[in-house]
């Protein structure tokens, strides 16, 4: 809880401040809406999206299950777009309001003011050095932090509260401004509402409330094809998180609206940005807001820990398994340092201004919600979970409404959001292509006619015909076997295995093969079932060569068409020039040309 708290509950740095300067008086009642949005609507969708995906896949996983092939991989994309906006402005943005806080403590040295960017990257650098040194480490970090932070919350939040109820007239002056104001409270509640897409980040820490899932012991009994202690326990881990962030997020917008005044929430102002550690410092005196200071600014910098945590779980699930990620990127420090240094980029860029950043985090964490809102009414749509399909249906509109608004009002947001889109794509098709002659074979295994085809003959060569199995007849056999005895020259007296790969989902780049052997019209035939051609022949070819120790020969027939657009179907589909590709790959995969597979063309 506390590895997501890091994210989540770091935003009371800055959340109640960002509430007053949007909101000024109706802040409490717009503070209410978004806690109602949060226990209603978002608590509900990622605890159904943590009984779907116990295995830390969230809710891009469950989409990417309803929708299938290229479509499916190409949505995939774009969420790991969003949810690269959302972690990596977590971190830029968490560690740019914790230099913000350190340079503005009453203590702190006049030399830092004006260093904000080197401050950031400094913050960004250590957290990065946290997880070069090992994962759990990050998590003690992360739970001596929160609990520290909280407590001083909640010390800050006592003694306001304290110094309300000894002032006089303080709420019922808030309740008349707020009548003289508004007057009307359908027009507060209205307002209210259409100030809630600019409190949106009080919503974050979800998606990696559900990341973190992994990490989560569950009960003696659970197994990997049911975890039903692992699901309670993230459960408990996103209910009791969503309540005490929403008891702080109240408690902290109606002190601070009370006993702040709205100047300085204003730019520049002693409050703008760090509404309760300026309440600490005016009450409980500068040492206790030095503490203050520095718990927030730990928690701010650690923030970036669980957004971390969510990129580490994220890339290498999907971007090496799609082949479009080099295959390093299943590994933790490499990706550690990669993403360390997009984010001091991004610092750079954005000059460590957390209000630049505030749009493209809100845009981040929106859409991951409403990704997950989406998946789960699917969801119950497809199981006649009527009464649920209808709630996370209106949960679903809330959040497709709120992102649209927050889209339209800080378009900044969406353009931050469409470039790590853009440039997961550019990089995803580059090195889709660099690695299109790759061995892609996880595993392959052979059941015991295939062996027993194989394995019939103790020397020579095992030759073997390319066929497609979209032609079945005996004629299409016959036919094929006479070509490659006339164009080959493979004697009349050898009897050759046909090899026919079924493509299923061209856009999956890794498979597990298996190897079926069968009769028909009394030909022997290996039928394997791929996400490609040529990739799949030549793994096979190599796998017979270890597995019998004799040489595999493969014929085929020369593609008839234009090279370069065989060569963009092969990628897009799997097909294409099937024999310079399998030959190309089997040149890759094994550099002794005396044990490499032959590939004939004719």
């Amino acid at each position: 809880m506390c590895l997501t708290g890091v994210d989540y509950f770091s935003t009371l740095g800055y959340q109640p401040a960002i509430a007053a300067a949007a909101a000024g008086v109706l802040s409490p009642i717009a503070t209410l809406i978004l806690v109602a949005v949060t226990l209603f609507g978002a608590l509900p969708v990622y605890k159904r999206v943590a009984s779907e995906s116990p295995r830390g896949e969230g809710s891009i996983a469950m989409l990417e299950k309803l929708l299938p092939k290229w479509r499916g991989k190409i949505f995939v994309l774009v969420l790991l777009g969003f949810a690269a906006t959302s972690f990596l402005i977590t971190m830029t943005l968490s560690a740019a309001d914790a230099s913000a806080h350190l340079i503005e403590n009453p203590f702190a040295p006049t030399w830092l003011h004006g260093q904000e960017v080197l401050i950031t990257v400094l913050f960004i650098a250590l957290l990065s050095a946290v997880f070069l040194r090992g994962f759990r480490e990050a998590i003690g970090i992360a739970v001596a932090i929160v609990a520290v932070f909280l407590l001083l919350n909640l010390v800050v939040v006592v003694v306001s509260v304290a110094q309300i109820i000894a002032q006089d007239g303080i709420v019922s002056d808030w309740w008349t401004a707020l009548n003289t104001q508004h007057g009307n409270p359908l027009l507060m509640v209205g307002l209210a509402v259409l100030i809630f897409p600019r409190l949106a980040l009080g919503l974050s820490g979800f998606e990696t409330g559900v990341v973190v899932m992994p990490q989560i012991d569950g009960k003696p009994g659970d197994t990997e094809e049911d975890p039903a202690g692992r699901i309670e326990g993230a459960h408990k881990l996103l209910t009791s998180a969503a309540l005490i962030m929403s008891g702080f997020l109240i408690a902290s917008s109606f002190v601070t609206t009370l006993l702040i005044p709205a100047e300085a929430f204003g730019e520049g102002g002693p409050a703008n940005g760090r509404a309760l550690a300026y309440l600490a410092h005016l009450y409980l005196g500068d040492a206790f807001g030095t503490v203050y200071d520095i718990s927030t600014i730990s928690i701010l910098w650690f923030a970036g820990a669980s957004a971390m945590t969510g990129l580490l779980n994220l890339v290498p699930r999907y971007l090496p398994r799609y082949g479009m990620a080099p295959a390093w990127a299943k590994a933790v420090r490499p990706l550690v340092l990669v993403i360390t240094l997009i984010a001091i980029l991004v610092t750079f860029l954005f000059k460590a201004d957390v209000e630049a950043q505030g749009g493209a985090y809100a845009t981040g964490v929106l859409a991951l919600i409403t990704s997950a809102s989406v998946a789960v009414t699917l969801s119950a749509r497809r199981r006649r979970q009527r009464g649920l399909t209808i709630g996370f249906g209106i949960a679903t509109v809330v959040f497709v409404l709120t992102t649209a608004v927050n889209m339209i009002e800080r378009p900044d947001g969406l353009r931050i959001a469409a470039f790590f889109i853009l440039g997961i794509i550019v990089i995803s098709i580059i090195s889709r292509s660099r690695r299109a002659f790759e061995l892609r074979a996880t595993s392959i295994r052979m059941d015991e006619t295939a062996l027993s085809f194989v394995s019939s003959q103790d020397d020579g060569d095992i030759l073997l015909i390319a066929h497609e199995p979209k032609r079945l007849s005996s004629s299409a056999y016959r036919h094929k076997h006479q070509h490659a005895c006339a164009v080959s020259h493979i004697p009349n007296t050898a009897r050759p295995l046909f090899i026919e790969v079924t493509v299923d989902d061209s856009s999956e780049f890794e498979t597990e093969l298996r190897v079926r052997g069968v009769v028909r019209h009394g030909y022997r035939i290996l039928e394997v079932h791929s996400s490609n051609v040529p990739n799949t022949i030549a793994a096979v070819m190599l796998h017979i060569r270890d597995t019998t120790g004799l040489m595999p020969h493969v014929y085929f027939r020369w593609t008839e068409g234009d090279p370069v657009a065989n060569l963009f179907k092969f990628l897009f589909t799997g097909e294409g020039e099937i024999a310079p590709v399998t030959r190309e790959v089997l040149r890759a995969a094994e550099p002794d040309v005396t044990k490499r597979p032959w590939v004939h063309v004719g």
